[in-house]
């Protein structure tokens, strides 16, 4: 897999037009902490660490809904294996005017736009969730 990150936020995706109420990914740390950010911001219900049938460890995202429909309307991958796209601290987007959020992985760890800006730190643009 080149693009864990990418493949983890397209699962969500397909989970929550299908209506699922979890959905499995591979677990690794980046994921993990990425996950850190959706929960804080209030994006997914939570996720648990576990393991499929040949033991491999996973994440199981719980997804969260608002009457029927995600939570997360727009997600949307930023820095891709083929593109890098790292900022500095004054040049990280707002995303719909601040109503959604850009995951920026940091030196201090991977943390929210406003958290970013708040530290005055900058890196890597991970993705946008609306």
């Amino acid at each position: 897999m080149n693009d864990p990150i990418g493949d983890m936020l397209t699962r969500i995706r397909n989970s929550q037009m299908r209506g699922k109420a979890n959905v499995s990914t591979p677990a690794s740390k980046l994921r993990a902490w990425v996950l850190d950010v959706l929960l804080d911001e209030g994006y997914i219900r939570g996720y648990e660490k576990g393991s499929d049938a040949n033991g491999h460890p996973t994440l199981e995202i719980g997804l969260k809904y608002f009457e029927g429909t995600p939570v997360i309307r727009e997600v949307k991958r930023v820095s891709k294996p083929g593109r890098r796209v790292y900022l500095g601290v004054k040049d990280i987007p707002s995303v719909r005017q601040g109503l959604g959020v850009s995951i920026v992985s940091t030196p201090k760890g991977v943390m929210s736009d406003a958290n970013a800006r708040a530290q005055n730190v900058g890196g890597e643009v991970l993705c946008t969730v609306f």
